[in-house]
């Protein structure tokens, strides 16, 4: 058959075998063998409930693990974790004693065959166990396992060098940590002077650059008037940098904020200009006029000292500021400096700063600080408004956000705000959370309370408590008390709020109101001191311990043996554990059970990847989500913040980081949502690229194998672009080469849990797989609609899936009238039985009103409903021309309908030009490279409607050659069949439902001329519907058509057409078929053996009947009420059955389509051997439903059963090797009565006896006994060879059946379709061995015309293939040439 496609509507097939069907639970976890094409088998399920989280290989035995009791199809107890050898399909346990809680992570460390295993356990290790795969024996790590946090590993990995581990989840570590001396006079972050101290210096100074500041009387130099330049002067004391005042005036200035102010000092630094200087000031808070008494050192003395009125300003030009601090904290909107003394002409300052309580950060934007290297900050979730709050200070407005949450929704649901506040130096400080009062709100109702968390840094644990929101006045809420370490590039204090665990009051209108307002940080006393490592101050000078979080490395060579779930030694710390110390910084102690790093990478360059489920609020990587990177000793964030969702999986190829996980973008949305569940992070570029556009699931884990990436998740479509996708029902490819979705091989709908490689493929090889999760339904095979058969296979055919994906995006067309389209099945087999006796004469019909077709069967898209081969001339390929209802995208834009699949390259391409709107039901490419488009569309732009001309070698629609057809009123056009005739060469066969062809009456069936570019008529014509055409006879000259057909007014199903004299008739009693037929097909062309499938009357039932040439008789009866047959399609075989008197040994009858029987259940293709059903293909739909099989198509015009190229059956039964002595008799005299009815043509010499020995004379040499006719006769008959009763042309029939009266001798010599053999049992017996039969290669001695019936000509010379010669007189040849077979002269050969 050539090249062989199986056409439908599916998205999964597989061949059935003599194992037990398996079926699915969905709770239940399954785990699945993909070959490196994709197929996919069922292993074995666990427990109801179960699921398999990870798995690897060491010696080609397969580990894998999660949370189940037991595994296999026996139910194999084992406790979460299993081997399976593939080589004997056994599943086991590991031994006792094993991990007794959930294994997430497992890796196979195959140089000591160790089995490493992480997850939530305490024994026999604490989250961490080894499995030794040589003592087959448990043990703790060497380091114990991990303790806190969420207590669980969830990733177990190599680093690039493949020396140590890395362990990441949500677990805490504890390193030990030295303390160091800071400088002990002044913080290190502001400008030494010895007019401060620590305490002063670590004031953060108040950021004043939108306030009003005044400074009166002021000199009239322009250089030295701007009082704003002495605020963060940006240079010396001089032009540009100072202030002064007018000459011999004292001044004051004066600064007004018009917002609340926690305030403790003032810094000034006085001018040492030529002629000018401050020695006397006083403080005046504002709005309450108050002259603050203030403390300093003297710096001269370096003793404590106060002041009020006439405070002393130094003089001395090497104190480049002197620090001012109130006996308290004091809250303002300003202050007013008083500059009362000086020297020279008038007073000046080149420095002066309002010093904060400690530090501070508002909700509602942040400045910078003078000194400091960037502002406070803050970060939230959720969406907060602004709300404008009254002080308890006249004239002032205080800014806030506010937020709203649905009462009953939990804290990880609710909004979220974090203060990140600058803290200069590390100290004991005091923090207040500045709540507003409801009543100026007049939202109490809302109000409820919030939890927060104050995470100081240094090693200290995270404070939390529950602050109420309902007071009815402003109020200050002390939320900490205790030592803070100050900022830097690694670490930032945070103090973050959210809901309550049990949130106070009722709401409002189901609501509860969240309000965000400032953050101060009031310091009690200074440290000196600080905790070695991250570059972070502590808050003493003791040892002490820092805290890691979610992330451990270990040496596969260490010897070591310590505790990690206690503190760890420095001599046991690596480099990489730096990533937990600052991973736990940059966290802000947030380390709840959600928060998770759940896997890691390291890039050959060094650079570590961490993905999870976590938000980053303190250091330089602050709002930083879900990933990020460690790079020479400090995090770094990836292009826009990270991802917007948890990730689960990595994979890394060379500088492609492939992400999976929950996330639709990045942080910023930079991507325009293209990154749903799937990323590529691009090392080299640091960029941001997509997998088309994800899928539209969350991804679980992700593989690499074969030059692809496996997506394994919980997701229905792996998308293109925002608004297409192709089916992926939990698995999903990515080809790495070509950047787009392809065919996964196999078809699975489900969550899947787990991908990952199996055991090391053999040279030359592709890697294998192993996946799992919780299945729905499966198949061996994924391909949406389109599969390539080719022999090869150990049980079957081999299928090669469509290597691209078809898409849905189309219009789902159904007609209630319509039938899905059944390929023309044209046979061109070398015999015909009776085909010239007019059978449909013979009886009555019985009714004069049909039935309609019944409706297509279901077709969702997408689906193939109909193909043909071509060989493309450009790439010499054949490509498989499609055509049904799916859309695709090629070259950037997106065609639907029909299509030329390339299954060498696998690409997939649009015929150019006007695009097809509907759906396609047959497709037929003649001679002339014209490809004919038919179904149930209008070709856009055109007047096509049904059917259209596509002319393949100038690539463009042909709308002028062909005249459209036209539908009844209140119908379309629905064309169902596009066929040829062999006997009608030049046109093509169109059938279906249709009024008329251009101007030519034709319903249901026309005969288009291709040379003429004409329609024509069949005949008289029909009534009715057609729905499938089959073609009977040596050189198809009788048409058989079936449907919903009415004949002169009489209704009959199926009817046959004799080109030769352009009549029709019905075929048998229409009253022996139920219904309309939507399957037919002729048995290599006997007319004799016709097979009609279709539907009851009514609609009910499915039937299936055979003809005999005399009656039809029903052969379907098993047949269930759901059953729809699309087509039927007679096949050879590798093997054979045993003869019956419906079909031949050597072939069966597939039957495709939506079958379902009492005897196998329900498939999509079953092959029927004239006795019993053989369930042969399954098909489901790419939502798990029942699919359908509707067209095998193949690319040979002509072949032949005994080449059997094709299909097995699988099952092997013996021949029988005797015949009931009745059926030998029978076709004894069949061969009798056609020697009676038969002459030859009058062309044909007469028998010359005298020519017996005359090598020389090309007369031929006929068969001269009744016994030789009778052995002709009988071995057409039973190998259905080229018969007597055939007709090999219209003409030489007529001819033959008006002679037959006037013959003289009804016995005389016929050499037709002669079979040498001494009894007719002999040609019994022996064609009953036709698989034995043996061929021997001789050559024509001279020329033979061989114009006889059954004859084989020759030219002198032409090598042939003997096939029988136990005939002294004739042998039975094949010409290897046209495969052409029949009697010669044995003399003739040598």
């Amino acid at each position: 058959m050539g090249q062989v496609g199986l056409a439908g509507a599916f998205a999964g097939l597989s061949l059935f075998n003599n194992s037990t069907a398996v079926t699915f639970d969905p709770s239940a976890s399954s785990l699945l063998a993909r070959t490196g094409e994709g197929a996919l088998t069922t292993l074995g399920t666990t427990n109801a409930g179960g699921s398999i989280q990870s798995g690897c290989a060491i010696n080609n035995i397969f580990y894998l693990a999660g949370s189940f009791s037991s595994i296999g199809n026996t139910s194999v107890s084992a406790s979460n974790i299993a081997s399976y050898m593939p080589s004997s399909g056994v599943f086991a346990a590991l031994g006792s004693n094993g991990p007794n809680g959930p294994i997430h992570s497992l890796y196979c460390d195959v140089s000591t065959s160790q089995l490493w295993v992480g997850g939530s356990f305490t024994s026999p290790g604490s989250s961490v166990a080894i499995w030794d795969t040589k003592s087959n024996s448990w043990s703790a790590p060497p380091f114990k396992g991990f303790t806190g946090g969420g207590g669980e590993v969830l990733s177990i990995t190599s680093n690039a060098s493949e020396n140590s581990l890395f362990f990441t989840g949500s677990f805490l570590t504890a390193f030990t940590a030295n303390a160091i001396a800071l400088n002990n006079t002044n913080n290190p972050n502001v400008p030494y002077s010895p007019g401060a101290t620590p305490f002063s210096s670590s004031l953060v100074p108040v950021p004043l650059q939108g306030a009003e500041i005044l400074g009166q009387p002021s000199s009239s130099d322009p250089e030295f008037s701007d009082i704003s330049n002495i605020l963060c002067p940006a240079g010396p004391d001089g032009p540009g940098n100072t202030w002064l005042a007018a000459n011999g005036n004292g001044a004051v200035i004066t600064i007004r904020d018009f917002s609340s102010i926690n305030a403790y000092g003032v810094r000034l630094g006085n001018t040492f200009q030529s002629g000018f200087g401050t020695t006397t000031f006083s403080v005046t808070s504002i709005p309450d006029n108050t002259v603050q008494t203030l403390s300093y050192v003297n710096p001269s003395t370096g003793q404590n000292m106060t002041c009020t009125a006439t405070c002393p300003l130094s003089t001395d030009s090497s104190i480049l500021y002197q620090d001012f601090i109130f006996t308290a904290p004091v809250t303002l909107t300003g202050i007013q400096i008083t500059l009362s003394g000086w020297t020279g002409e008038a007073p000046g300052l080149h420095m002066l700063q309002l010093l904060s309580s400690g530090a501070f950060a508002s909700s509602n934007g942040n400045l910078q600080s003078c000194f400091s290297p960037n502002p406070s900050n803050t970060t939230s979730t959720g969406q907060w408004t602004t709300k404008d709050a009254v002080t308890n200070i006249p004239a002032t407005l205080q800014t806030v956000l506010v937020s709203t949450v649905a009462v009953g929704a939990s804290p990880s649901q609710a909004p979220s705000f974090t203060w990140q506040p600058y803290v200069s130096a590390s100290g004991q400080y005091d923090v207040y959370l500045v709540i507003p009062g409801c009543a100026d709100f007049q939202d109490c109702p809302l109000r409820t309370s919030v939890q927060v968390t104050v995470f100081p840094g240094g090693g200290s644990q995270p404070w939390v408590s529950t602050v109420s929101q309902q007071v009815q006045s402003d109020m200050t809420t002390l939320i900490y008390s205790g030592p803070i370490v100050p900022s830097s590039t690694d670490f930032v204090t945070t103090v973050s709020m959210t809901l309550a665990n049990n949130p106070a009051g009722t709401g409002q209108d189901g609501q509860y109101e969240l309000v965000a307002g400032n953050v101060a940080l009031v310091l009690t006393s200074a440290d000196v001191t600080s905790a070695a490592g991250s570059g972070s101050s502590g808050s003493n000078a003791t040892s002490s311990s820092q805290h890691g979080f979610g992330f451990f490395e270990w040496p596969l060579s260490s010897s070591a043996s310590i505790d990690a779930t206690g503190t760890i030694p420095n001599t046991s710390e690596t480099s990489l554990d730096m990533i937990s110390i600052d991973l736990y910084n940059a966290l802000g102690a947030t380390t709840s059970t959600t928060v998770s790093v759940t896997v890691v990478a390291q890039h050959p360059s060094g650079t570590v990847y961490l993905g999870g489920n976590f938000q980053l609020i303190s250091g330089s990587t602050s709002g930083v989500s879900n990933i990020v990177a460690f790079k020479s000793g400090s995090f770094i964030s990836l292009p826009n913040n990270g991802l917007n969702g948890p990730v689960t999986s990595f994979v890394l190829s060379g500088n492609e980081l492939y992400v999976g996980g929950s996330f639709t973008d990045t942080n910023t949305a930079s991507m325009q949502g293209r990154l749903n569940g799937v990323a590529i992070y691009d090392v080299s570029s640091n960029s941001w690229k997509a997998m088309g556009a994800g899928v539209n699931g969350a991804v679980n884990s992700l593989a690499l194998a074969n030059g692809q990436i496996v997506v394994a998740g919980n997701f229905t479509e792996a998308l293109h672009s925002s608004a297409s996708g192709v089916p992926a029902g939990g698995l999903a490819t990515w080809n790495v080469s070509t950047g787009l979705w392809v065919n996964s091989g196999g078809f699975v709908v489900g969550n899947m849990t787990f991908i990952g490689n199996g055991t090391l493929p053999a040279s030359g090889q592709k890697q294998t797989q192993f996946v799992a999760g919780n299945v729905d339904t499966m198949a061996e095979y994924g391909s949406s609609g389109l599969v390539i058969l080719s022999s090869g296979g150990s049980t079957g055919p081999l299928v090669t899936p469509m290597g691209i994906q078809l898409t849905s995006n189309v219009t789902n067309i159904s007609s209630p009238a319509t039938l899905t389209k059944r390929h023309p099945h044209v046979r061109r087999g070398p015999s015909a039985w009776i085909s010239h006796l007019n059978i449909g004469t013979l009886f009555t019909r019985q009714s004069a009103t049909s039935s309609a077709l019944p409706p297509s069967p279901p077709a969702p898209a997408p689906a193939v409903l109909a193909g043909a081969f071509w060989t493309n001339v450009s790439t010499s390929h054949q490509v498989a021309i499609i055509g049904g209802n799916f859309s695709f995208s090629s070259s950037s834009t997106t065609s639907s309908a029909v299509a030329i699949y390339d299954p060498v390259t696998s690409s997939i391409s649009a015929l150019a030009g006007a695009q097809i709107n509907g759906v396609v039901r047959a497709v037929y490419v003649d001679q002339q490279q014209q490809l004919f488009v038919g179904g149930e569309f209008n070709l856009t732009g055109t007047s096509a409607t049904g059917l259209a001309l596509y002319d393949l070698s100038t690539r463009q629609w042909d709308t002028s050659s062909m005249q459209p057809l036209q539908s009844s009123a209140g119908s379309s056009v629905v064309v169902r069949s596009i066929t040829s005739s062999i006997y009608k060469s030049d046109t093509v066969i169109v059938a279906g439902s249709f009024a008329q062809a251009g101007s030519v009456s034709c319903q249901a069936i026309c005969l288009f001329d291709t040379t003429l570019n004409q329609w024509n008529p069949l005949g008289s014509g029909i009534q009715g519907d057609i729905s499938s055409v089959s073609y009977a006879g040596n050189t198809q000259e009788i048409l058989i058509a079936a449907g919903s057909i009415t004949l002169g007014g009489l209704t009959t199903n199926v009817a046959q057409y004799n080109f030769a004299d352009s009549t029709w008739a019905a075929i048998g009693n229409s009253a022996e078929i139920p219904g309309p037929v939507t399957a037919v097909t002729a048995n290599n062309g006997n007319y004799s053996s016709i097979f009609a499938a279709g539907r009851t009357a009514d609609g009910s039932s499915p039937f299936m009947m055979f003809w005999d040439g005399v009656s039809w008789s029903s052969v379907g009866s098993s047949l269930q009420g759901t059953t729809n047959i699309s087509q039927l399609l007679m096949v050879p075989l590798l093997d054979t059955h045993s003869a019956n008197s419906i079909i031949e040994s050597d072939r069966m009858l597939m039957i495709s389509g939506a079958l379902s029987d009492s005897s196998f259940g329900s498939a999509s293709s079953v092959l029927f051997d004239g006795s019993s059903f053989i369930p042969y293909m399954a098909t489901v739909t790419a939502q798990g439903a029942l699919g359908s099989i509707s067209s095998l198509f193949y690319s040979l015009a002509n072949f032949s059963f005994g080449q059997q190229q094709f299909l097995a059956t699988g099952i092997v039964i013996l021949i029988s090797i005797a015949i009931a002595a009745g059926v030998v008799f029978l076709l004894a005299l069949i061969g009798i009565l056609w020697t009676l009815l038969s002459r030859r043509d009058d062309r044909v010499a007469k028998y010359n006896a005298s020519d017996d020995d005359d090598d020389d004379n090309s007369a031929q040499h006929r068969p001269s006994s009744l016994l030789e006719h009778i052995n002709a006769a009988t071995r057409t008959t039973i190998l259905g060879a080229a018969s007597p009763l055939n007709v090999i042309g219209a003409e030489k029939d007529e001819a033959a059946r008006k002679s037959a009266a006037a013959e003289p001798d009804p016995f005389g010599p016929d050499g037709s379709n002669y079979l040498r053999a001494e009894t007719p049992s002999d040609a019994v017996v022996g064609t009953m061995a036709a698989e034995e039969e043996f061929a021997r290669p001789a050559h024509a001695r001279y020329s033979f015309d061989g114009t006889g019936e059954g004859e084989l000509p020759l030219t002198a010379g032409l090598e042939v293939e003997v096939l029988d010669d136990r005939d002294t007189a004739w042998w039975y040849t094949r010409n290897p040439q046209t495969g052409q077979e029949g009697v010669v002269p044995a003399a003739y050969l040598y």
